[in-house]
């Protein structure tokens, strides 16, 4: 069912380390309404749409977030490159080291693990999809959030293109929402 490219969905090609900036972008990797969070709950709340429109739908936008994941893993693996156990530690990650070293590990930007809690699959079509719409307007302001702490091109390139994407998803569950309202669910 999922095919995997071997491309991101947009380039990543960091040159400047920036710990700080990799520090913050952990909160889209594994925060609470990180693009990790996005991919499972979408994926969890397929199984109990009415029809294929919404499991194709939400299957699609899940795979999707899962490339996301895959560029935020990205760029924090470049911003991170070579590092020092001494920058790490003045970077405010060496809580995050002495666990992961250089790793990139699924947490938010206060080094808090990922926790499926940071998602509901209510069984309930309008309250998910609700739900949904809600995820996608937390993270474009997160991504906005990152682009005005960025000051690199390299970093502020990708986080556009998330941001733009978060906006696209709002509006297809926004159509798919009406959709199934008109329907009486």
């Amino acid at each position: 069912m999922f095919k995997y490219m071997k491309t991101l969905n947009y380039p990543v090609n960091i040159k400047k380390r920036d710990l700080k900036m990799a520090k913050y972008l952990h909160t889209q990797f594994g925060g609470s309404n990180s693009e990790l969070a996005a991919a499972l709950r979408y994926f969890s709340q397929k199984f109990t749409m009415p029809d294929e429109k919404g499991k194709s739908l939400l299957n699609d936008i899940a795979t999707e977030e899962l490339g996301h994941v895959e560029m935020i893993a990205t760029m924090i693996k470049q911003l991170t490159e070579g590092a020092s156990v001494e920058e790490m530690k003045a970077a405010g990650l060496g809580d995050m080291y002495s666990e992961h070293a250089l790793g990139v590990y699924p947490s938010n930007a206060s080094g808090v693990p990922f926790t499926t809690g940071y998602f509901a699959v209510t069984g309930d079509v309008l309250a998910d999809i609700s739900e949904d719409m809600a995820a996608e307007q937390k993270a474009r302001a997160v991504y906005e959030n990152l682009i005005e702490l960025a000051t690199d091109e390299d970093v502020i390139g990708p986080l556009l293109f998330l941001r733009q994407r978060e906006i696209i998803h709002f509006n297809r569950f926004k159509e798919l929402y009406k959709y199934y309202k008109k329907k009486g669910y």
